[in-house]
C-alpha cells in the first residue's frame, strides 16, 4: 500500500513543481544570508534581524518540502547548479540599501506565493491533502510577509 494514494501522473507533475519550489526557496534563502550579511544604513539593526528570521524561516520551509517530495518517493533537488536552473526566482548580489533589501524580499516573496498556489489548485486537483496543508500554511504566512514588507514601503 501506498503511502500517499495518488495516480502516478499526477504525482510526478506535483514533484516536478515541488523541486520547483524547493529551488526558488534555496535561492531565496541565500538572496536573504547576502541581503543579511552586506545590509547598512540607519535601518541596518531592525532589517539585520529580520533578514536573518526570513532565511531561518526559508531552511524550515525547504526542509519541508524537500521531505514531502521524499514522501511522494521522489528525490529532491539538492545541488546548486539544479537549484540555478529551476528556480524562478533569480540570484540577487550586491543589495545592501534598506528599501532595496525590503523591495527584493517582497518580490521574492509574491514570486513563492504565485508557484505555491498553483501547486496548491493541482494538490487538491489531484487529491494530495498532505501536499495542500503544507502549501496553505505556508502561503497564509507568506502573504502576512509580504504585507508587512509592502507596507514598510509605503
Amino acid at each position: 500500500m501506498k503511502i500517499i494514494p495518488i495516480e502516478k501522473q499526477g504525482a510526478q507533475k506535483l514533484v516536478e513543481g515541488l523541486n520547483e519550489l524547493l529551488a526558488d526557496l534555496a535561492i531565496f534563502y541565500q538572496n536573504a544570508r547576502g541581503m543579511h550579511w552586506n545590509i547598512k544604513g540607519k535601518k541596518f539593526f531592525e532589517l539585520h534581524a529580520r533578514l536573518e528570521q526570513m532565511y531561518q524561516y526559508l531552511a524550515e520551509k525547504a526542509d519541508e518540502v524537500a521531505e514531502r517530495i521524499k514522501a511522494l518517493e521522489a528525490v529532491p533537488l539538492h545541488s546548486f547548479e539544479d537549484f540555478l536552473e529551476k528556480a524562478h526566482i533569480k540570484s540577487r548580489k550586491n543589495i545592501s540599501k534598506s528599501d532595496d533589501v525590503v523591495q527584493a524580499v517582497r518580490d521574492d516573496l509574491i514570486q513563492l506565493l504565485e508557484r505555491e498556489r498553483k501547486l496548491l489548485a493541482l494538490a487538491h486537483e489531484i487529491g494530495d491533502e498532505g501536499t495542500a496543508a503544507l502549501l496553505s500554511d505556508a502561503i497564509r504566512d507568506q502573504e502576512k510577509m509580504a504585507w508587512m514588507y509592502e507596507a514598510y514601503l509605503d
